[in-house]
């Protein structure tokens, strides 16, 4: 199969002197975002070779502490989504979106 298309997702993260975040924004042209702002942003890559998943988690000093827990809930639930497409296994799906219903009653993000 050849590829016919490449496309890219850029981020650009601004550091102080001490390399801490003091923005972030990124771009992904064939979705129509160009240099859109962001205050936190969570990348994992599967390495087949190792067998093991390489992170990248970082937010800006001015991401307020509720958007964070807002935002990991909230990923949380994606990966539960991203899982059942993925492997087809409800059973668990339903199991991890059972702890993100409980993650957010204990963080008092549901109203």
């Amino acid at each position: 199969m050849a590829i016919t298309h490449n496309s890219e997702v850029i981020f650009h993260i601004h550091l102080d002197e001490n390399k801490i975040p003091e923005s972030i924004s990124w771009t992904a042209k064939d979705g129509g975002i160009e240099n859109e702002p962001s205050k936190a942003v969570m990348i994992s890559v599967w390495d087949h070779k190792q067998k093991d998943t390489l992170r990248m988690d970082l937010w800006t000093k001015d991401m307020p502490i509720d958007e964070m827990k807002q935002f990991y809930h909230q990923t949380l639930v994606s990966m539960a989504d991203t899982y059942e497409r993925a492997t087809n296994d409800v059973k668990m799906s339903e199991t991890m979106r059972d702890f993100c219903e409980y993650f957010a009653e204990k963080l008092e993000l549901k109203k």
